[in-house]
This record gives structure tokens, C-alpha cells and sequence, in this order.
């Protein structure tokens, strides 16, 4: 049995405690907000996201964390913007060498900095590991077979964390090339957004099957002029993901496209869908990102501007159709530049 701290009482953050205590670990939530720690704690159960799954007696729910944190795993389960505030609250309280966790997907806005970046600023003396791949928060917590992948640059921390966690219902791979895996993560966020506006307009298959193959070119592109390995994006952080996200209804992102689709604003549509939609921030990082590093990358491009300059989204699919021919290899297309 392991001791596991979860920092986020969130919808994955009880999903990911559910299911380690269903596997015999000890396991604490923490959130620093009292009402819904008193909600979770009186009802035993997230009504709004996890309707129907039971938190188990033993899990502690609190809105206090100790002086010291004696973990074998702290696990970071809140949405991108929260995870450097949850890493500074942990500052002092871990052992040293404690592997933490997180299973957030995005950038950290204005900075533009990859998560990982963010936890090995806040926390140098922890090593950090991203949990990614297809894994919907509705399921993990039902038992429904689920495959991940650990990527840290410490490989004995994501060997740890494989280790621990997997279970029957929870398989984890890791692997070395972290931007790789988190690009991939927060990338998908964006395509799924596009995706849903698809299903939106009523467009039909063929579009979101080109959309899908084309993202995950754009994806991987950035990725290796920012130093990943080509291979991670055809895995579970990269297909895999793209796939769950761009497909499910439980993909708060595709719903948000689809609204978009059917004529919101996409300011509406957030308000509508009513909580963290990953994808819209991560569209306009990753627009900076490919204008800083000098990616092209048109589909996020036009996605951008459908989101943050209310272009109408068949006029963003009208201008992907109607861009100048190329080769579908990257190799050929970049060597013909």
C-alpha cells in the first residue's frame, strides 16, 4: 500500500482517487476550497462530473495540507492555470525526491511555458512526471480499461509511478521524451475544438478523419523543432489522445466546437459547456509558439481566429481547402521550402 496525495478535487483528481483506493492505496484529496471539500465529504460522490461513483469511506477529503507531506506520490489533478499555484503550495512540505504528478494538459499562459517547466521551477528537488494519453475522467473512475503513458526525465521516478499505479483497469507505459508527450496532451485540445465545430456544422466523416491526420502533422511538427521525438506523437499522448478527444462526448472540448459549430460565439459556448475548456488557451499558446519558433501550422491557425477573432468557421475551412498544393511528406515538403 502507498500513500497518495491528490491536489484537486476536480473531476480526474476524484476519478484518479477512486480508483487508487479501489486498488488498496491510502489516499488524501486536497482542495483550497471549503464549500466543495464540505460537499464531497457530505455526499461521497461528485454529482456534477462523476454522477453515480462513489468516493470510498477511507478517502480523506480536506482543504488543509499538513506541514509535512508524507507521500509516496503527490498527484496534481487541476486545470493548467492552477498547476503553479498547487506546486508553490507544496513548497517545503515534501520530501525531497517525492515524485510528483501531473495530469493537466496545457501551457502556462503569457509564459508559454510546458507544465513540466512550470513543477521543476516551483518544485527542483522533486522529480516530475506527466500522466497522459486517452483518459476521460468518466471512465478511469468506473474501472473501464485505460492505457497511459509516464514521461519524466527521471527515469526511476516514472518507473515509480508505473509501478504504483498500474492496476487491471489502468495500464501505464513510460517514456523518456517529456515535450514530446506534453505537446501532444495540450496540442489535441486545439484539434478537438475543431472537431466538435465540425460535428457542429453537420460536415459529415471525411473532414474530421482529414482534420485528425493533418492536426496530428501540425502536432508533431512543432513538437520536433521544439526537440521531440517524432515517434511519441504516433503513441498514446499523441493518436491515442487526439483520437479519445476528437471522438467522445465526454470531451468537454469537443462540445464547446460543436456549440461553435451550431453559430456561439466561443465565448458562449465556454459559458454554455461551464467548465475549463483546455483547448481555447491552448490555441492562442500555440499560436505564439508557432510564430515564435516559425512553425507553420494552418490548422491551429484557423482555429485561432475562430476563437479569438470571431472568423466564421466555414471561411476557416474554405481557406484550409484552398491552400497552395504541397507533398503530404514532411521530409520532401521541408527540403522543397
Amino acid at each position: 500500500m502507498s500513500k497518495i496525495w491528490i491536489i484537486g478535487a476536480g473531476g480526474m483528481g476524484v476519478s484518479l482517487a477512486v480508483m487508487c483506493a479501489n486498488n488498496g492505496h491510502e489516499v488524501s484529496i486536497y482542495s483550497p476550497f471549503e464549500q466543495e471539500i464540505a460537499t464531497l465529504s457530505r455526499e461521497r460522490e461528485h454529482k456534477k462530473l462523476l454522477p453515480g461513483v462513489k468516493i470510498p469511506q477511507a478517502v480523506a477529503l480536506t482543504c488543509e495540507l499538513p506541514e509535512r507531506l508524507d507521500a509516496t506520490l503527490v498527484i496534481i489533478a487541476t486545470p493548467s492555470f492552477a498547476v503553479r499555484t498547487s506546486c508553490a503550495a507544496l513548497k517545503g512540505r515534501l520530501v525531497p525526491e517525492t515524485a510528483v504528478i501531473c495530469v493537466a494538459k496545457g501551457f502556462e499562459q503569457g509564459s508559454l511555458k510546458t507544465l513540466s517547466e512550470v513543477m521543476d521551477e516551483e518544485l527542483p528537488d522533486n522529480p516530475g512526471v506527466m500522466l497522459s494519453g486517452p483518459s476521460h475522467a468518466e471512465e478511469i473512475s468506473r474501472g473501464i480499461p485505460t492505457t497511459v503513458v509516464a514521461a519524466s526525465r527521471n527515469r526511476a521516478a516514472a518507473e515509480l509511478v508505473q509501478e504504483t499505479l498500474m492496476a487491471h483497469s489502468l495500464r501505464i507505459y513510460v517514456n523518456d521524451d517529456v515535450i514530446g508527450v506534453e505537446l501532444g496532451g495540450a496540442l489535441k485540445n486545439v484539434i478537438a475544438l475543431a472537431a466538435g465545430t465540425l460535428d457542429g456544422l453537420q460536415l459529415g466523416d471525411n473532414p474530421k478523419a482529414a482534420l485528425m491526420t493533418r492536426g496530428i502533422t501540425e502536432i508533431a511538427r512543432l513538437g520536433i523543432a521544439m526537440g521531440a521525438k517524432q515517434e511519441t506523437f504516433a503513441g498514446l499522448s499523441g493518436i491515442g489522445d487526439l483520437i479519445v478527444t476528437c471522438t467522445s462526448a465526454h470531451s468537454r472540448n469537443h462540445r464547446a466546437g460543436e456549440l461553435i459549430g451550431k453559430g456561439r460565439t466561443a465565448q458562449q459556448a465556454i459559458e454554455e459547456v461551464g467548465m475549463t475548456v483546455e483547448g481555447y488557451t491552448a490555441a492562442k499558446c500555440a499560436h505564439e509558439l508557432s510564430q515564435r519558433t516559425g512553425v507553420e501550422m494552418p490548422i491551429i491557425e484557423q482555429v485561432y481566429q475562430v476563437l479569438y477573432e470571431d472568423k466564421d468557421p466555414r471561411q476557416a475551412i474554405h481557406d484550409l481547402m484552398e491552400r497552395p498544393r504541397r507533398h503530404e511528406s514532411e521530409v520532401i515538403w521541408l527540403l522543397s521550402r
